[in-house]
């Protein structure tokens, strides 16, 4: 998948992860690309130590890994950081 291909996942996948979270009235559009992007990785990562599918491109199911992923890394962060 392209530079470009992975920026749009991880801004849809981080926006609505943000979502899902509550951090959306926090979080800025690099962030959300940012957390998206770390969520298709660490997705990715879930789904496949599980059996499930991967990342391959601008697709539903790349999409909803994406966002599985990102809503684990933004819980995690709520973790350390805690919810202000």
């Amino acid at each position: 998948m392209s530079i470009l291909g992975w920026i749009v996942l991880g801004g849809l996948a981080g926006w609505i992860a943000s979502i899902i979270t509550g951090r959306n009235d926090r979080m800025g559009c690099l962030t959300n690309i940012a957390a998206g992007v770390v969520g298709a990785i660490v997705g990715g990562w879930l789904f496949s130590f599980f059996g499930g599918g991967e990342v391959t491109g601008l697709n539903l199911m790349s999409l909803v890994i994406a966002v599985v992923g990102a809503v684990v890394v933004l819980a995690i962060v709520n973790l350390i950081f805690g919810r202000k």
